[in-house]
């Protein structure tokens, strides 16, 4: 069975995977529905959803488009969850690997300093990093990526104590392969499959906590986001709730649809473990 197959066994994955094909969608369709900044005030502002076609989600306290921001937002969160997810592999994976292959006094050394990180809370340590660089996309992708890697460099590492031992890496020892070519050529590639799994569930993880500190008001001032959406409207709940719904209705469709993907992409790429759970 081939893993196409085995991932589409799993209707929640599928279902995920289409919710995310429409919210990429209406990223890329974004400048081309709505041309103009999401920022510009269109229209009066408290105008209901549903009401006129030009304005199907309603606008905001100060006229602003709804729809517009929540489609030029997706792109925002989107690519704020794919580059900081990257950032982190390039960070976790290498450090993790070289941890779990040496051992020894290697392995203390990558650890305690793993652990250094893990000692704050991720939340607290990306607000006071955000907070001293400055709120822009930069340093949010910074922040974000440098409270995920830690959870990356255990499972590397993990995985490759697992697999420095086995007989195809002890045969290209003896014929003499340099350190740097078994590492990145024969172990890291086995370990492709839970690396793919935890960078998806990475994602809604750093779409969340950019969410949150838009909505705390450390987010990107010249970038209109979901976080920001939802916390402009906090206050106007009761008299306009689609200014608050709307965008924390977007957040929560992409991160519930990619943890549904990286169940199916973990079930697709350990068949063994699907069928032990079954």
């Amino acid at each position: 069975m081939t893993f196409l197959r085995r991932f589409a066994r799993n209707r929640g994955a599928l279902i995920g995977l289409l919710v995310l094909a429409l919210i990429v969608a209406a990223a890329v369709a974004a400048p081309v529905l709505y041309p103009t900044s999401p920022w510009r005030m269109v229209s009066r502002p408290f105008m209901a959803p549903f009401a006129l076609e030009r304005f199907p989600l309603g606008t905001d306290a100060l006229g602003r488009d709804v729809a517009a921001g929540l489609m030029h937002g997706a792109r925002v969160s989107l690519l704020i969850g794919f580059v900081s997810t990257l950032v982190a592999l390039l960070i976790g994976v290498p450090l993790g690997a070289v941890a779990g292959y040496f051992g020894g006094i290697v392995d203390d050394l990558c650890m305690r300093f793993t652990e250094l990180f893990q000692t704050v809370p991720s939340f607290a340590l990306a607000i006071v990093i955000v907070a001293i660089l400055q709120p822009s996309i930069t340093s949010i992708v910074l922040a974000i990526a440098l409270v995920s890697w830690p959870p990356v460099t255990r499972l590397v590492r993990g995985e490759v104590l697992s697999l420095r031992s086995r007989d195809y890496v002890q045969a290209a020892i003896t014929v003499g392969q340099r350190t740097p070519r078994i590492i990145f050529g024969q172990v890291l590639p086995n370990t492709v499959a839970p690396i793919i799994v935890m960078a998806s569930l990475m994602i809604a993880s750093a779409i969340l906590l950019e969410s949150s500190l838009s909505f705390l008001g450390l987010g990107d001032p010249n970038l209109m986001t979901w976080g920001y959406m939802v916390g402009a409207g906090r206050t106007r709940l009761i008299e306009a709730w689609w200014i608050s719904f709307f965008p924390g209705l977007a957040i929560f469709l992409a991160v519930l649809a990619l943890n549904l993907v990286g169940e199916g992409l973990s079930d697709a790429l350990n068949p063994r473990l699907a069928r032990e759970a079954r």
